[in-house]
């Protein structure tokens, strides 16, 4: 580490003025602060955020930076790199970690634990704003009047409970468009999922009922509503009406279906969420079961980054600060350890709900066996991880030998484009490195130019490698020459994904390549690796052949490990470019030619739809048929007529 100096200007000018770095400008700033909580940045010389922290007391706790002993290796590289410094006063130390947490997230600073895959949990919706309420998945923001239930840990979890509550309660799971315009039940109907409100088969006095119903279980009093099923379903076997028993049978069944998928199920605990962190081989699993209504509603593993020698503690309490950022926050949270901070971060999780919030590091009982039972999985996950980064290192290493690269890539794009005839031509790109598909990096580039020939593959990529390098260009700079610039052993990268990629995957032969090296030349981009991977004769799969500038075309053996890498890169870029086209595709599918007809409404969509059964057939009728249609008048049947003779 070169020397740092240490010297404090006496001149009165200012640290950024004279460019100072480490434990002098860290020094400089300490004079002036307040002796009152806060939240601080630290900024490296081109006002990257190196580390966001927040203090009860900003002096105090800054002047720590400012001294030579007793820092780790970590510690005294962040202030190596430090040359400026930002702070934000709070009027208490949970504001002050609140901020600490949001601006975490949004600056994603180096040095700091990040909470990464943090996507959004998805929820069990039942509507509220219409006559027969709608049961369905939903995900992101809680912009309609509805009941949400969850967070449930994947997508399967809650299309799982959706499906078997449709057949407990016969909620309807159709749109409110669809439910307008039906005529005649479903097959949800027949095959008893669906009361059917839309045709009437159930009063919507009746519908309500099973409403209320579905949301006393999904509230936690499914015992009481099972006991009245029962209840009815012997009053009805009573009364002989056996059709009426043997629906009541079924629903039951389906309540107690659903009950068993869900694992555990603790006795004493309605709402929890229970974290268990481990660390091993340098990294850190954090595992997190959500429990509901007395259900176990699934669990995900989270994998932060953060440094090496930071211990589960303090991983685990940043961790949970980022985690309910954006999350709603339980009744109680079970830790595995407990945390110096655990009442700080109560009170801040306390002050963004309504009720008081509980955290707990159980030593016994049933608490204790599901902290257990997470850390288990915690373990396991983590041990799969390890295991499944071991072998993807030696897959990159190998690719690179292969491809005479100077060492592993750690990013690597992949494009393909797809199309039909030419038509909804999407450009896909997908990114691997050393932990696998990064799918929240995928990209996908609607084909806009209007001068390529439809079919154009050679155009299309032009266009694709054009949009993505001058956004990259313009946004990250330059792509680094030779090595990263950042070699501390101790150090972590910046971002989760390096912005520049080591090596570009195509899926095509020369011709692709060639338009691609030709664009990023025009860029002024010479040193990125690029091969083409062209697919064998008959398009079979271990005959591919690859191209690279400057060197002759190659294939590889037949079983060779690398090769199999490549083909499931290569087709992952296939699946992800053929799936953005076909949503592109259905969209424009959707869109049925009469939205943009003058005077088109929802009412004389639906009679023209009904009349004709197609939105096709409707741009196909005679003028005489159009006015045959119940509500369509003259002066209508004949704009429309004419609207689509013009087309």
């Amino acid at each position: 580490m070169s020397e740092i100096s240490d010297e404090i200007p006496d001149n009165g000018e200012s640290a950024s003025e004279l460019k100072l770095t480490g434990f002098g400008v860290i020094a400089d700033f300490v004079r002036r602060l307040p002796n009152t909580p806060g939240v601080y940045r630290m900024l490296d010389s081109e006002e990257n955020v190196l580390y966001v922290g927040k203090a009860r007391n900003l002096k105090r706790r800054v002047s720590n930076y400012a001294r030579h002993n007793n820092q780790s290796t970590r510690i005294l590289r962040m202030i190596h790199l430090t040359a400026s410094m930002e702070f934000v006063n709070t009027a208490t130390e949970t504001e002050a970690l609140l901020l600490e947490a949001n601006l975490i997230k949004r600056l994603k600073p180096r040095f700091n634990v990040l909470l990464r895959d943090d996507k959004s949990f998805p929820y069990i919706l039942i509507g509220k704003d219409h006559e027969a309420p709608q049961i369905a998945k939903h995900r992101g923001a809680r912009k309609r009047d509805a009941k949400y239930y969850g967070p449930f840990a994947s997508a399967g979890a809650v299309n799982k409970t959706i499906h078997i509550l449709e057949k407990a309660f016969l909620l309807r799971n159709c749109t409110d468009s669809m439910y307008e315009s039906r005529t005649r039940p479903c097959l949800q109907y027949q095959i008893k999922r669906c009361s059917a409100p839309c045709t009437g088969e159930i009063s919507l006095e009746d519908y309500a009922e099973l409403v209320d119903q579905a949301h006393q279980f999904l509230s936690g009093k499914s015992q009481d509503l099972q006991k009245d099923m029962a209840d009815q379903m012997q009053q009805a076997s009573d009364e002989l009406d056996f059709e009426k028993a043997a629906m009541f049978r079924d629903r039951i069944a389906a309540l107690t279906q659903i009950q068993a998928h869900q694992g555990i199920n603790p006795q004493t605990l309605q709402e929890a969420d229970v974290f268990a962190c481990h660390q091993q081989g340098g990294q850190t699993c954090i595992q997190v079961f959500f429990f509901r209504t007395g259900q176990n509603w699934g669990n995900r593993a989270y994998f932060p980054r953060a440094d090496k020698s930071l211990n589960e503690v303090d991983i685990l309490s940043p961790f949970l600060v980022q985690f309910y950022d954006n999350k709603p926050i339980p009744r109680q949270i079970l830790l595995s350890h407990e945390l110096p901070e655990a009442e700080l971060i109560r009170d801040a999780l306390t002050s963004r709900s309504d009720f008081k919030v509980q955290i707990v590091t159980p030593q016994r009982g049933e608490k204790k066996e599901l902290v257990d039972h997470a850390m288990t999985n915690a373990r396991e996950a983590l041990g799969r991880r390890l295991a499944e980064t071991a072998s993807q290192q030696r897959l990159l290493e190998g690719l690179a030998e292969v491809l005479n690269l100077q060492e592993a890539p750690s990013r690597i794009e992949v494009y393909d484009n797809s199309h039909i005839q030419g038509t909804n031509a999407v450009g896909g790109m997908i990114v691997a490195g050393p932990e696998g598909f990064m799918k929240s990096q995928y990209r996908k580039f609607n084909i806009k130019s209007e001068t390529i020939t439809p079919g154009d593959d050679y155009g299309m990529m032009r266009e694709v490698m054009t949009r993505r390098f001058s956004r990259l260009l313009k946004e990250n700079g330059p792509r680094p020459k030779g090595e990263s610039s950042d070699t501390d052993p101790h150090s972590e990268p910046s971002n989760d994904a390096p912005p520049w990629p080591d090596l570009l995957l195509i899926d095509g032969g020369l011709g692709q390549l060639n338009a691609v090296r030709e664009t990023l030349e025009e860029l002024g981009i010479t040193d990125l690796p690029l091969v083409g991977v062209a697919k064998g004769p008959d398009r079979d799969a271990g005959r591919e052949k690859f191209f690279m500038p400057g060197r002759d075309s190659f294939m590889l053996p037949l079983r060779d490990p690398v090769l199999y890498y490549i083909q499931r890169l290569r087709d992952e870029a296939h699946r992800y470019a053929i799936g953005s086209h076909r949503t592109r595709r259905s969209n424009q599918i959707s869109k049925t030619g009469l939205d943009d007809v003058p005077g088109i409404g929802p009412a004389r969509k639906r009679a023209l739809l009904h009349h004709f059964g197609t939105a096709k057939a409707v741009t196909k009728a005679a003028l005489s048929d159009l006015l045959a249609v119940e509500g369509i008048s003259d002066q209508m049947a004949r704009t429309i007529h004419a609207y689509f003779q013009d087309d």
